[in-house]
């Protein structure tokens, strides 16, 4: 009679699990902006890895401009460090980009949604005035597949902006797009995923025409 093998089901690693996997990197922040500590009023640059490649202060040379990025985060990442990387700094305004890795790793356009009302939250639990704007998930050349997933994501995260005060849906996917429909390849870097300098050109010029608004 054979011995019945008992069923191995791997589960996902706990929610500690993972927030401990971006402790080093957010220390890091956290001890850069601790040695120049950045002006109340400014604005902060959350989210993933498109944020945290960002020159700032070459696209924004007037703003009082924050970057607390982490490369390869998730909404809900962000939303966890947000009492450590966002509210210190008291800024008037935040601008986020995150959805793609989340998209990328399994989880559902509602799901993302979802995840930012609760980052939106987060951000404001010092000062629920606080203005937030969702930079849209970009198209890329490296993940086409999802471009569905990603449209139904931005068109999620765009409804709960229009119904919100001091919230803004920062819609840079059209600036991305040659006549083709299909993302223009000089806007990314080689990896097909991450922007070029005139990327960020163009997502600098959006958000900026958003702030002034």
């Amino acid at each position: 009679m054979l011995a019945l093998v008992p069923l191995v089901v791997l589960q996902p690693p706990a929610a500690a699990d993972r927030f401990a996997g971006w402790e080093k990197e957010v220390a890091a922040v956290e001890a850069r902006l601790k040695k120049d500590p950045p002006k109340p009023g400014g604005v902060v640059f959350a989210g993933s890895s498109s944020i945290r490649l960002w020159d700032l202060k070459a696209s924004f040379p007037k703003l009082d401009a924050v970057n607390v990025g982490f490369g390869g985060s998730e909404v809900r990442d962000c939303t966890h460090f947000a009492a450590r990387l966002v509210a210190p700094h008291k800024p008037r305004a935040v601008v986020f980009y995150a959805g793609d890795n989340d998209l990328n790793s399994g989880r559902t356009p509602a799901r993302v949604a979802a995840d930012f009302k609760a980052f939106v939250a987060a951000v404001r639990a010092d000062d629920p005035g606080r203005r937030v704007l969702f930079v849209a998930v970009k198209p890329s050349p490296a993940r086409a597949a999802q471009r569905g997933r990603q449209d139904e994501a931005n068109a999620l995260v765009r409804k709960h902006c229009a119904a919100g005060a001091g919230l803004r849906f920062v819609d840079v996917v059209p600036l991305m797009l040659g006549p083709d429909g299909k993302p223009v390849p000089e806007l990314y870097a080689k990896d097909g995923l991450h922007l070029s300098p005139a990327g960020y050109a163009k997502w600098a010029a959006a958000v900026r025409d958003a702030l002034a608004d």
